[in-house]
């Protein structure tokens, strides 16, 4: 780490009122909410539940699919456990998957900076190829832009993705009802610090390694063994305490997690220790947590631990009341979780 380049692990509380973007408003938190609420829901969004989930449910023809788009610009490009390019295919598949669709196909969008190194592209298709193949899904389409040296950061890649749904009902956070158990599918934090540990030359040992992978297939297995589902959502950007979060609101429901049960590596819980940071808000590329009936959270638990030991119920939804939002409980005492007004980890999808 250079001295004209500071660590820093947050930045100062951004003002609210403010006339230009900030870096927080890409973070996941409070002000990238404000940013659709105020700018994108108003302009695009035709009913309610529009631009509440990680995908568009559409009814083509009789046909039902999920369509979903992303773009990530994480800094390293390359980190353990992945890259740029399995993030940009992984989290596609991952968002289609939330909206209990079989992935399909993929495109892809590069915006490369005047400069960057052929081999290193090289190497990012072929690991796009690869995360594609272990998915199931194929790139059908692309498109490459160059910019000026110094007008971007290597590489961005921005993808879209189409799959068909197979859920029976509508898996979104309206479909949540008190009662409901919180599934969470395995250990959290793991890429936020990865990539962290990369960017910031941080010897952590043993060494952290981004959870990075796709999720479709522990779905599908959920759906195909007749589990209802209310609701699912990948754990990226602002980590389970934001998705929780979103979810709680948009459903206008309150939820209680158990901090005792939900899981944290050692080696995670130790980096967030020694950085001050809190792993419920650390970014995650291949966890996410599912809404169930409490009478089908046994069975829920099971096929996912099929996938990784460490999944875990983790709370419970709760009707609406003074409080609200999510609750998390710990030993003796209680308090409100709410969405970070600062970018924690910049650059991490």
């Amino acid at each position: 780490m250079s001295e004209n380049s500071p660590f820093s692990l947050s930045c100062p509380v951004p003002g609210m009122g403010g006339e230009r973007i900030e870096l927080a408003h890409g973070g996941g938190g409070l002000l990238t909410q404000r940013l659709i609420d105020g700018i994108f829901r108003p302009a695009f969004a035709q009913s309610a539940d529009d631009l509440t989930h990680d995908g568009a449910v559409l009814d083509i023809g009789g046909a039902r699919l999920a369509f979903t788009t992303d773009s990530y610009v994480v800094q390293p490009l390359f980190f353990p456990g992945g890259d740029i390019g399995t993030l940009a295919v992984n989290g596609t598949v991952n968002d289609l998957a939330m909206c209990g669709a079989r992935p399909i196909a993929l495109s892809a969008g590069f915006v490369i900076e005047e400069g960057f190194a052929l081999d290193d592209l090289e190497r990012i298709a072929r690991s796009m190829r690869d995360a594609a193949q272990a998915a199931g899904v194929r790139l059908v389409a692309g498109d490459t832009k160059v910019v000026q040296r110094g007008k971007g950061d290597g590489l961005y890649i921005a993808s879209s993705g189409v799959g068909a749904v197979v859920a029976r009902d509508p898996i979104a956070p309206r479909s949540v009802c008190p009662g409901d158990a919180i599934v969470l599918s395995g250990d959290i934090g793991r890429h936020g610090m990865a990539v962290m540990a990369v960017r910031e030359g941080l010897g952590f040992e043993p060494p952290i390694a981004s959870d990075c992978a796709p999720l479709a297939e522990a779905v599908l297995h959920l759906l195909e063994e007749g589990v209802e589902v209310h609701c699912l959502r990948d754990l990226t950007r602002g980590g389970l305490a934001t998705a929780l979060i979103e979810i709680a609101r948009t459903a206008s429901l309150a939820m209680r997690l158990e901090q005792s049960t939900i899981p944290v590596s050692e080696p995670v819980r130790g980096a967030c220790e020694i950085l001050g940071l809190d792993p419920l808000y650390v970014a995650n590329e291949g966890r996410f947590v599912a809404l169930v009936p409490a009478r089908s959270a046994e069975r829920t638990l099971a096929i996912l631990r099929g996938y990784h030991e460490s999944a875990a119920i983790i709370g419970t939804v709760e009707a609406a009341n003074d409080r609200g939002g999510v609750v998390l409980q710990t030993l003796g005492s209680a308090y409100a979780l709410d969405l970070l007004t600062c970018e924690q980890l910049p650059r991490i999808c």
